[in-house]
Order: C-alpha cells, then structure tokens, then sequence
C-alpha cells in the first residue's frame, strides 16, 4: 500500500511559553511507493521518528494530510490504521513466551476479523518461521539473545499483516555483527511479505544497504529523497554530502578561479562552466589517486591497512577535517615516501558547493 505525506507539518510548544513552537517535521509532502522499504534517515533531534508516529497515529499533525492508498487516515486512531510498529526497545511481554508474545495482537480482533485460537496459532506459526524463531516458541523473552528477541517484536508487528510496517530504530541495541545479520532478515522478511515498511535510522550504512529509497533529513526538513546510491552519489547539499558515506566525505575550504577548482595553492580539478568564487568542496575518500605527479600535496600521518582497503591517513592547510582520509585498494603497490603525498583526483568523486546557501554547484 502506497503512503502519501501532504504537507504535514507537526510543531509543538515551546517550553518557554514566550518562545516559538518547536517544528519537529516541516511541511514533508512525499509518496511511499507501494512494497518499497524506505529508509527515512537523519541525525538524533532530525524529526524521523516524529515522522513516524505521525503515520501510525500516535501523534496528531498540526497541519497536512496522510493517505494509505486512497484513503485519508489522518484522523484515524492506530488501531484502525492497519500499521505495525516495532520499537527500538522490543517492548514485549516478559511473562508470555514467544507463541503468547506473537498472538496476542489477534487476541484483541474482534467482530468479522476475529480468530479462533486454532487460527491465531496457525497464523503465529507462519510468521515464526518467516523471521526464523519457530524452534523458539516456547521460550519467554529473558531466554533469548537480542536479535531473536528482535525478531519476536517484528513476528508480532507481522501477525496480522499490516498495510505498512514501521521500525523505529529496530537495530540500535544489537552489537555490530548482529546488527548485520539483522538488517538483512529485515529485507528479506520485507521482500517475501511486500509490505510497504518505513524503516527509521540514524546510521547511513543500514539505511543505505537494504533500503529502496532514503530520505535524509535535517531539523524536520527533507533534504534529499532518493535511490542510496543516486543520493551518495549526487548530494544536492553540503549536508547530505557529509551526511551519508563511511568514512565521511573531505571537505575543503577553496576557490574557482577560470573554471579550475583551488584547493590552497594549486589547481586541482577543472570544474567547467562554474564562476569564479569562493567554494566549499568536497572529496569522496575514493575520489583520491595516488600520483607523483598530482596537483593535490598533502602532509603524510599514516598508513592503515584495512584488508580490502587501505587508508592513508593525511593533513591539508585548507581541510574542514582534521584529517584527510584516501582510500586505495589493497592490491595496489604504494609509491609513497617522505612526509608528502600527492593526489590527482578522480571524476565524479569531486563536489563543490557554495559557500553560504551550501548548495552543491554541478559542472
């Protein structure tokens, strides 16, 4: 089922009463198209999980309106929105085990959709082995580990197959591994049921690896809506350029001087058609190539090796960050000695931006 955001703006008081109302989401006006996974992404205070209880109900919006298909649900109370929610914090009953936890939501149906307890049993078991705890049905949750207690409360959301599937932060009390292993059950579960789910994240890699489309916000503004890798790759703002990317984007204080990026004192990349000015610009960690020869002089610290990859590790007078972080294949023999490295830069991996609206400046 398609979900359709117009114009929802949600504020609330400001605890100083002489204050401005705070906007936690400002004016969103999307479409969740249907059986995709949408990742909807920010960093904490960004108004993501607003959002996402603005969809399931839980908070009512100041202005706009919220569709599930055609139908307009903004007044409708969560239980009768068709929604599955699952928290970060699993939320289940302690003194159910993991068949009670899972069936309890179709315990409370009632009229034409209520089961009998063969059904909800029935129906208990399918979901238990969707997510893959059917041998676990038994036990209660302080008997489990934190990802199959994750899966729990996502069987549970599953039972009774929602029109959407919204996950607040699913992932953020597993540890790294699990985590991994997690946010893949996450998208099969979602590519085998085709439910369209909202997947809420402050972490860009989850969001990046399993998602359809992101949405990337900041101070309850959307900032960019898009596949991952079109976003990573074409950032319409300095935000989302330092936003999205493991390790982060270099950003560097420059200047365009006839249609020629300068980065301290050297010409570094040709930029066409841009005038001339100063810029912010921004290098992808693989947008470096080693090279004697290149324009970009940089100030050795280190070397990583990282297996697959290897990091150098650098400084430049006119960098934002404190350091300057290339990444180049491990299978590569690397020419570098003395305290200097220099870099020629690769196409597509280079961004400017300007320097007061921070809109990227395309060429």
């Amino acid at each position: 089922m398609k979900v359709v955001l117009k114009n929802l703006t949600k504020k609330f008081p400001n605890r100083n009463k002489k204050g401005a109302d705070v906007i936690a989401v400002n004016n969103f006006d999307f479409e969740i198209p249907d059986g995709k996974l949408i990742g909807l992404l920010g960093p904490s205070g960004c108004g993501k999980s607003t959002a996402l209880n603005l969809i399931c109900g839980l908070l009512k919006p100041t202005e706009g309106k919220i569709y599930f298909g055609d139908s307009d649900v903004t007044d409708l109370p969560p239980e009768k929105r068709g929604v599955g929610l699952v928290f970060q914090n699993y939320a289940l009953y302690p003194h159910l085990n993991v068949r009670q936890n899972i069936t309890f939501p179709l315990e409370n149906l009632k009229g034409k959709n209520k089961m009998k307890k063969e059904e909800r049993l029935k129906k208990a078991m399918e979901v238990a082995k969707l997510v893959q705890i059917d041998e676990l049905m038994d036990r209660k949750p302080s008997e489990l580990s934190g990802g199959q207690q994750q899966r729990v409360a996502i069987a549970r959301a599953l039972v009774k197959m929602p029109n959407v599937l919204l996950l607040d932060e699913p992932l953020s009390n597993l540890d790294a591994r699990l985590r991994l292993q997690t946010r893949e059950e996450i998208k099969r579960i979602q590519n085998e049921t085709g439910i369209t789910t909202i997947f809420v994240t402050h972490d860009q890699d989850e969001a990046m690896s399993i998602s359809d489309l992101i949405i990337v916000m900041k101070d309850g503004v959307i900032q960019q809506i898009g596949a991952p890798q079109g976003v990573y790759d074409e950032p319409e703002n300095l935000f989302v350029a330092k936003f999205l990317g493991t390790p982060p984007i270099n950003v560097f204080d420059a200047r365009v001087e006839n249609e020629k990026l300068i980065i301290g004192d050297a010409a570094v990349f040709d930029v066409p058609g841009v005038a001339d000015g100063e810029v912010v610009a921004g290098i992808r960690p693989e947008g470096f190539i080693i090279d004697k020869n290149g324009p970009l002089s940089c100030s050795l610290k280190g070397i990583e090796v990282m297996g697959r990859d290897i990091s150098i590790i650098s400084s430049h007078n006119a960098s934002q960050n404190p350091t300057v972080r290339s990444i180049v294949m491990s299978d590569k023999e690397l020419d570098i000695s003395g305290t200097a490295v220099r870099f020629s830069l690769r196409k597509g991996k280079v961004f400017i931006f300007d320097k007061e609206t921070e809109q990227r400046i395309k060429f």
